[in-house]
């Protein structure tokens, strides 16, 4: 019925066009009534050129905005549909895109939070006591995995005909939940310790990533993940030159890697809990290079 509808309107806007001279005024009057309560044909908009997912309770979804505004989206001119939307991850969005960003965990909090140790306003001022009249009832506070097994496959299916993917941070923890995206991913988390100053290394300088990127420190979490795939495409890792270990895994743990997957590429880069760290020079050279050997580009 809609498409019949448009049609007539359409119809109907030609005759008002053409109409003859001759046409009395109630006619026209009566065509051009239709046509303005006809349901608009607006041209679909164009996408942008990558579609990003980030933002979880432990991670503010502004910064990350902010950080991958500028690093990726002015500093290279990529246009970036940013969005904070689980459900937003599938195959119909993600249809038209050339590259998907993700930085964010696999928890939901659908029953809230059991505490809010994670809001900055109120740790920043020293925890004052919460107290309400009537008193709000506490929450749950149990997490949620959002991802769906069509959510996984969506992205393995993305990245199999030729899209790419830039994986940030804690997204490993998604791999935990999906085998698809797990597969895609090469990994899944492992953990993190609170957080303290590392050393990021280049492990391997002929790599396109790390064309023209030196060591460097940061003061972020070192997260440390269960690795799935050839040692061969890891480029980058991170050391407490301290030596203080995690959970016995030791004081390095894998921090970039990248191979071709299917039609597609994927890169992986584990910093990212800070915008200062977003915006870490050698980091930004890391960020622009992984975008660049993903998209096929030559620097």
């Amino acid at each position: 019925m809609l498409n019949a509808h448009r049609a007539l309107s359409f119809d109907a806007l030609l005759l008002i066009k053409f109409v003859p001279m001759t046409l009395t005024r109630r006619h026209a009057v009566t065509l051009a009534a239709a046509a303005a309560a006809a349901p608009s044909i607006a041209p679909s908009a164009q996408k942008a050129t990558a579609f990003a997912l980030i933002g979880d309770r432990y991670h503010n979804s502004d910064y990350i905005r902010t950080g991958l505004s500028r690093t990726i989206g002015k500093e290279m001119n990529i246009s970036i549909d940013f969005c904070d939307e689980t459900k937003n991850l599938n195959a119909k969005t993600l249809k038209g895109y050339k590259l998907l960003i993700v930085l964010r965990d696999g928890m939901i909090w659908p029953d809230g939070y059991p505490d809010e140790n994670t809001n900055a306003a109120w740790v920043a001022t020293n925890r004052p006591k919460l107290v309400f009249d009537p008193p709000t009832p506490k929450p749950i506070g149990k997490p949620a995995n959002w991802i769906k097994p069509e959510q996984g496959k969506a992205v393995r299916a993305f990245v199999e005909k030729g899209g790419s993917a830039l994986f940030l941070h804690n997204v490993t923890h998604v791999g935990l939940t999906d085998p698809d995206f797990r597969h895609v991913l090469g990994a899944a988390y492992a953990g993190h310790p609170p957080i303290r100053t590392f050393k990021v290394r280049v492990k391997d300088s002929n790599h396109p990533i790390t064309k023209g990127v030196k060591d460097f420190i940061v003061t972020d979490e070192q997260h440390y993940m269960d690795y799935d795939k050839d040692p061969k495409y890891i480029f980058l890792e991170t050391v407490n030159e301290d030596g203080l270990d995690y959970n016995k895994k030791g004081p390095t743990a894998p921090a970039g890697w990248s191979y071709d997957y299917g039609k597609g590429r994927i890169a992986y880069l584990s910093p990212g809990h800070l915008l200062t760290v977003l915006w870490n020079p050698e980091y930004i050279k890391l960020q622009h290079n992984a975008v660049r050997w993903l998209m096929r580009q030559t620097s």
